[in-house]
């Protein structure tokens, strides 16, 4: 591995921006898949199994590091979950209005419930975190 790889994954922001890079990517070909009527399911599945597994790395990074005492600055979770929630709700109302025969399938569902469990755990954690610390 070159020095440029390993600096940059070391880097404590690296997570950070690629887990907003597969967002993107992610809400774009939710939204794309939708508008085409599901055609693309299979490599939804793909994308979203990326996702999960980068935002699993990413919050558990960020708990460690909170309970190593090396955490810093502040991304909080919250606006992944609401970005989901106005994402998940928009499809459902969209798919009752154009009565879509696919759309809001249960992979995407099973990721939104996975982003969920994740702010979940999270903010358990700091919640147990603060109390052990005395905050």
């Amino acid at each position: 591995m070159s020095k440029f790889t390993e600096a940059l994954i070391r880097n404590p922001r690296f997570w950070w921006y690629l887990l907003n890079f597969w967002s993107l990517v992610v809400f774009a070909a939710i939204v794309f898949n939708f508008v085409r009527n599901g055609i693309y399911d299979r490599q939804m599945d793909t994308l979203l199994v990326i996702y999960i597994a980068l935002l699993a790395i990413y919050a558990g990074d960020k708990e460690f590091e909170r309970w190593h005492d090396k955490h810093q600055g502040r991304h909080p979770g919250e606006v992944f979950v609401l970005i989901w929630t106005a994402l998940i709700a928009g499809l459902a109302v969209c798919q009752f209005i154009f009565d879509k025969p696919s759309g809001l399938t249960s992979d995407v569902v099973a990721a939104y419930i996975a982003v969920l469990s994740v702010l979940a755990v999270t903010r358990r954690s700091r919640a147990l975190y603060a109390r052990r610390r005395g905050r």
